[in-house]
């Protein structure tokens, strides 16, 4: 351990620095919190700085940490000298108030929690450098909402403090924290605050995120919002912004940072060396999502594929284990080596996940290839994440897939039979929804899985009408079709949830409730037209030399009916508009009936 003062000691002198240093000689008795020297010399130093002092403390009275802060911003170094996860972490907190006042504000409460402090104390400091009160916190029991309690004592006189009744509570407090952490050990999801831009977007990118985070389990105790501004390479958010997110962080006890855009690596390495808390941009839990509810070895190898392109980038040494490369060409330090192992493992992870998606991919072709030989029309659908696609294709055909009101519930795609009103048969195939900002490393991952969208001779558009902000989750979906390649095939537009819908329906689609099973019968008529409308279905004889007209129809039509006579080849078929032309040019003028 070196004697170096941390925190913000800019502008502080040289020989005042050196006299804060001094701090780390001083050593407290077993049974003292802590000794009036200690007390008198940070208010003397606080007096001087104008800034807080903060000196932690380990059980046998070494000093473990000296920091200098400004007023409500004193950085809390994480450290830890009880080793079971039960246990408070052995070290308390002695912090000063420049403003008089030693109560403990709601920033030390929540550091006191976070940190499992043995003790969090503050002492208020005159104008004049005089020591005026004392105040000590320690953890209590878990109340009804699953959070521990501060028990506080206070307003104490810094000369004549209750040392042993002091140090007793820190053991009192370890076993009541020891008594508490078993019973809900298991359970305590992770805390998260939202963090993102002020947006012009007419709706709660936040809400949404808050929805993403819920999914994955965490539980969203707070949000911030930074004003749009040229964005920070270093920090994204500006290190002010920053040093904000560590104190909210503390005083809600957070232990996740959830960023509503993409961080470079570099800027979720520099945001939690400032906040001391995880950091993940939106992408990163998505992927998480992802990764939960994937069932099928084709999904789980699509979700592993896309977290390792999006993991690669940020595979960096630190620490003692993984030190960084040394100057020059030929220095490596042993930490650099193992770095670079990783990423080659990570490569050939990926190369490996390509191939086995491609064997996949080649499987799913033929399966689609008979498919289409079979002649029967292929809709698919898309729509927003929780729009009510899964629930629609169980509607329609029975298939009895999970639905849930939550996003992303399915994610392997699930293709089943229909039979319209008219006796014809169509393909229905359930894909991934789709989201505002999502990832690119999904899109390139899934493209095997959104194949299906691209080989529809239909889209269904599954839009949830009853979200507020339902035409900015129609945008979203028209671009990622359009990003696919999808954009120009035939679209009906299928408003769900039209039973929660608050504003007036739409009237260029057809309003539905997949869930009570309302307007399904307009919606098979509309499946009807749009699909009779583009195909037209022939009887051919075609003799036997014009084997181009027949490799025409196995190739871009749809064969229902085939046998071979004498002077040719019987075919029953449906074709689209064009090919239906092109066959004419082939067979010549009357050689087919439609």
């Amino acid at each position: 351990m070196t004697n170096s003062v941390n925190g913000n000691i800019e502008g502080i002198r040289s020989a005042l620095l050196e006299q804060i240093g001094s701090l780390y000689d001083l050593r407290m008795e077993a049974d003292t919190f802590a000794s009036f020297d200690l007390l008198r010399a940070m208010a003397s130093f606080t007096a001087q700085t104008g800034r807080e002092i903060s000196v932690y403390l380990s059980r046998d009275g070494r000093v473990m940490d000296v920091s200098v802060g400004d007023s409500g911003k004193v950085s809390m170094p994480n450290m830890r000298l009880v080793r079971n996860a039960d246990r408070l972490c052995g070290v308390r907190c002695i912090h000063t108030h420049p403003n008089g006042d030693g109560r403990l504000s709601s920033v030390d409460a929540g550091t006191l929690r976070s940190m499992r402090l043995d003790a969090m104390a503050a002492l208020g400091v005159g104008p004049e450098g005089q020591p005026l009160n004392f105040y000590a916190g320690y953890l209590g029991d878990m109340d009804e909402a699953g959070s521990r309690a501060v028990l506080l004592y206070g307003p104490l006189r810094p000369h004549k403090l209750p040392q042993r009744a002091l140090m007793q509570e820190i053991y009192l407090a370890d076993d009541r924290f020891k008594s508490a952490t078993k019973a809900v050990q298991a359970a305590e999801p992770e805390r998260a605050i939202l963090v993102g831009l002020e947006s012009d977007a007419p709706y709660d990118t936040l809400g949404e995120l808050g929805q993403l985070a819920s999914t994955a389990g965490a539980v969203v105790v707070g949000r911030s919002t930074q004003r749009k501004r040229e964005i920070d390479n270093a920090t994204y958010i500006g290190s002010g912004k920053a040093e904000e997110l560590s104190l909210l962080a503390s005083a809600l006890e957070a232990d996740l940072l959830i960023f509503d855009d993409g961080l470079t690596p570099a800027q979720t390495r520099n945001l939690e060396t400032i906040t001391g808390v995880r950091v993940i941009d939106r992408t990163a839990l998505i992927l998480d999502i992802f990764s939960r509810h994937a069932m099928s070895r084709e999904g789980k190898l699509q979700v592993e594929l896309a977290q390792l392109k999006y993991e690669l980038p940020r595979i960096f040494g630190q620490g003692k284990d993984l030190s960084r490369q040394g100057a020059g060409t030929i220095a490596r330090g042993p930490g650099e080596t193992k770095l670079e192992s990783d990423k080659r493992r990570i490569r050939r992870r990926i190369y490996e996940l390509g191939e086995e998606l491609k064997a996949i991919e080649k499987q799913r072709g033929l399966r689609r290839e008979r498919r289409q030989k079979d002649g029967i029309p292929r809709v698919a659908l898309v729509g927003y994440t929780n729009a009510g696609k899964s629930t629609l294709l169980n509607a329609l055909t029975g298939a009895g897939v999970l639905a849930e009101d939550k996003l992303f519930a399915t994610l392997d795609p699930v293709v089943r039979q229909a039979e319209l009103p008219n006796g014809s048969q169509i393909l229905l195939s359930d894909t991934v929804g789709f989201i505002n900002k999502l990832p690119h490393e999904l899109i390139e991952a899934f493209q095997s899985t959104l194949e299906e969208v691209r080989q529809a001779d239909l889209i269904l558009h599954v839009i949830d009408v009853s979200a507020s902000y339902y035409p900015s989750q129609m945008a979203v979906v028209e671009d990622v079709l359009a990003q696919l390649g999808a954009g120009d095939i035939p679209c009906i537009r299928v408003y769900n949830k039209a039973d929660q819908a608050e504003s007036p329906l739409p009237q260029d689609g057809v309003v539905i409730s997949a869930r009570r099973g309302t307007g399904l019968d307009a919606l098979s008529q509309a499946l009807e037209k749009a699909l009779s409308g583009r195909w037209k279905e022939l009887e051919l004889l075609i003799p036997y030399d014009k084997y181009e007209a027949m490799s025409l129809l196995q190739r871009e039509g749809r064969v229902l009916e085939e046998r071979h006579e004498a002077q040719g080849t019987y075919v029953r078929a449906q074709v689209e508009e064009d090919v239906l032309w092109r066959l004419k040019r082939i067979l010549g003028e009357g050689k087919g009936s439609e």
